[in-house]
Order: C-alpha cells, then sequence, then structure tokens
C-alpha cells in the first residue's frame, strides 16, 4: 500500500521515543527518511537504517489511511516484552536467535527449508501473551476483537523498534528482519537474518488476506 507523507511523518514520530534517527522508503510501501542531521543520499550507507512495510488490512486498523483517529504507539513496553529485549540475542553457528534459545542450532535448518524458517520458527513468540487484551474463547477457538488487533500490532511494532537496538549492538551486524502478524485469533513477532534468496514473509503483504502485517527491516551501517 503506498503511505502519503503525512502518514509517514506519523510513523516517523512512532519511533522517535526509541532513538531510531533514520529510516528510508520502500517504494510504494514504507516511510520518510528521518532527520538524519545533514548526512546526504550519498552518505546513507554510512548509517543504521531502518525499513517498514505494512499491508492495507494493517494500514486501516492502525488509521494509517481513511478518516480513522490514529494513537501513537505506547512509550513503553510491558513487562513481558521488555524481558525479551533484556534476554539479548546470541549468534550460534549460522543462525541467529534468542539468548535463551533452546533451539538445536548445530543441525540447522533440520527440517525447515533454510536458515531462514529456522530462525523465524525458533524466534517466534505470541504477542498477546505479554499485552493484555481480551481473547474470547468461541466455538473453542480464540477470537481477537479488531481494536485489541490494532493494540497488539503497536505493541509489537514498539517491539521491534527497541529490537533493533539489539541488532545495531551485535558485534558483527548483519541485516535483520523483524515481522509482526496480527489477526482475530493471535498475534505473533518473529525475525531471522536477511539473506539473498530466502523470504519467510510473500514479497506482497497484501496477499495475507487474513493477518495485518508489519514487516521491519533492520539495516545496520556497513562501513
Amino acid at each position: 500500500m503506498s503511505v502519503n507523507a503525512h502518514y509517514r511523518r506519523q510513523i516517523r514520530a512512532l519511533a522517535a521515543p526509541f532513538g531510531v534517527s533514520a529510516a528510508k522508503v520502500d517504494p510504494g510501501q514504507g516511510v520518510a527518511p528521518a532527520d538524519t542531521h545533514g548526512v546526504t543520499e550519498r552518505d546513507e550507507i554510512m548509517i543504521d537504517m531502518l525499513t517498514l512495510k505494512v499491508n492495507d488490512a494493517a494500514a486501516q486498523v492502525l488509521g494509517m489511511i481513511g478518516a480513522l483517529r490514529y494513537t501513537a504507539a505506547p512509550g513503553d513496553l510491558t513487562t513481558g516484552l521488555q524481558e525479551r529485549i533484556d534476554c539479548g540475542l546470541r549468534r550460534r553457528g549460522s543462525v541467529l536467535t534468542w539468548a535463551d534459545s533452546v533451539g538445536v542450532a548445530e543441525g540447522a535448518p533440520s527440517i525447515f527449508n533454510d536458515l531462514t524458517a529456522w530462525e523465524c520458527a525458533d524466534t517466534s513468540f505470541h504477542i498477546e501473551d505479554f499485552v493484555q487484551v481480551d481473547v474470547a474463547i468461541v466455538d473453542d477457538a480464540p477470537v481477537i476483537s479488531d481494536g485489541d488487533q490494532r493494540t497488539l500490532l503497536l505493541h509489537g511494532f514498539a517491539f521491534a523498534l527497541q529490537f533493533s537496538r539489539l541488532v545495531y549492538a551485535l558485534s558483527a551486524p548483519s541485516p535483520v528482519r523483524c515481522i509482526v502478524a496480527a489477526n482475530d485469533t493471535n498475534a505473533t513477532f518473529r525475525f531471522h537474518q536477511i539473506r539473498q534468496g530466502e523470504s519467510w514473509n510473500r514479497p506482497d503483504l497484501d496477499a495475507y488476506r487474513e493477518d495485518k502485517m508489519i514487516v521491519l527491516d533492520i539495516e545496520p551501517a556497513t562501513a
């Protein structure tokens, strides 16, 4: 979906409390560059960058299009989400995962198609386990309202911005993709290193008819 300049500024405002100073536009989807303090386009490779994509379903529930009122993401993470951040990251051979992961990295990708799929399976968690929302049970299945899905997306995005600091702090930084998805049964966060020829999510986020998708690419400076 195309996000106009007004809504790009709103997304950028979300990032401000977390110290994110630069973001770049992905054609047709994304956010405008934040204040780079005089850094020119030629110099952009020298700074840390974030690229944000959302599908139409996420944009609608977040109020980025239409006449819906927009509300900023929470400035502080919940205790449970902060504990995830405090856990930190760890490189284990060819994979990057949570420091407390018990996944068998030595055999990766194991039953999975590639290392990206292994990382996504190992790093995934349910956001509703850490954010208080109403989860009704209907016919033995969980049901989450659109309003609470919105809450989970905002917390997931706030978490992803804090998570970016962990990526930038790695001794050998590499590009990492965060994927936040919410639907009427659950909301998840997962991440993987960005590898040539591998992707967990579909390129066209609007192909996800039942999910509201946020994809944040974290690209540490290369020099």
